[in-house]
């Protein structure tokens, strides 16, 4: 097999970094069975995001916010670590990688085996719900049971509102975690891009960050991205197996 530049240059490039910021996207977990809801086809193409004052305000878009998550629960049970997640844990593993910053909602990174801590979620966590108001946490099945039987919509115990830790069109981003991401990102040498589209912002300002600070960067997606102009190396190819290729893992 004829040697590939493009991959012996990004595995040069990680081995010779001291401190690898790993950012993930959709593209990363669709190969799990996720599906994109951003991209042309995706979930959001096919019905209008519900807004979170709308949540807030309507019994009737909340009933709907949860008939829609409680419909894509089998999807997510389902879903398990690809080769690319692997990849990704192999490199946290070994020290090369200080954490991942990702856009995913689906917990597949901590399922792959990296710490909690290691994970920065900008946008939430699907897997799980919690009160928004005293933040008491709650699993889906349970929910789930009362609102397929009796049509109720989750509350708290103290009176708010249950929601999926997920951050909504409308809500705000979680301070601690863009903190998290900031400094992260500016402690970078290499900041590395699996699957991300880079169009969702402020999530999508990190790669700028890191590479105005002085960090390498790497794109890996298969389609092009609007900061692919000012990437070291760009790989529009598969992700699994790209990555699975460098780390040295099935």
């Amino acid at each position: 097999m004829r040697p590939d530049p493009d991959l012996e240059e990004f595995a040069r490039m990680i081995d010779e970094a001291q401190r690898v910021v790993i950012f993930t996207g959709a593209g990363i977990s669709t190969e799990s069975g996720i599906p994109d809801f951003r991209s042309p086809g995706g979930t959001w193409t096919k019905m209008k995001p519900i807004d979170f004052s709308d949540f807030m305000r309507s019994d009737e878009a909340r009933r709907e916010t949860w008939k829609r998550r409680f419909d894509m629960e089998d999807t997510f049970r389902k879903a398990t670590p690809n080769r690319g997640h692997r990849a990704v844990a192999e490199l946290v593993r070994r020290g090369k990688a200080s954490c991942v910053i990702t856009q995913n909602i689906d917990g597949l990174h901590q399922d792959s085996g990296i710490p909690d801590d290691k994970v920065i979620e900008l946008h939430g966590n699907t897997t799980y719900a919690h009160c928004l108001d005293c933040g008491q946490r709650y699993e889906i099945g349970a929910l789930r049971v009362d609102f397929e039987q009796d049509r109720i919509v989750p509350n708290c115990a103290c009176g708010g509102w249950v929601k999926t830790a997920t951050v909504s069109f409308g809500q705000s981003m979680p301070v601690r975690e863009m903190q998290l991401a900031q400094r992260e990102s500016l402690l970078a040498d290499l900041f590395i891009v699996v699957g991300s589209s880079l169009v969702v912002y402020p999530a999508a300002g990190f790669p700028e960050l890191a590479k105005r600070n002085g960090s390498q960067l790497v794109i890996l997606n298969r389609d092009p991205t609007g900061l692919d102009e000012i990437a070291d190396l760009v790989l529009n190819r598969g992700i699994g197996d790209t990555l699975g290729e460098i780390v040295g893992n099935n």
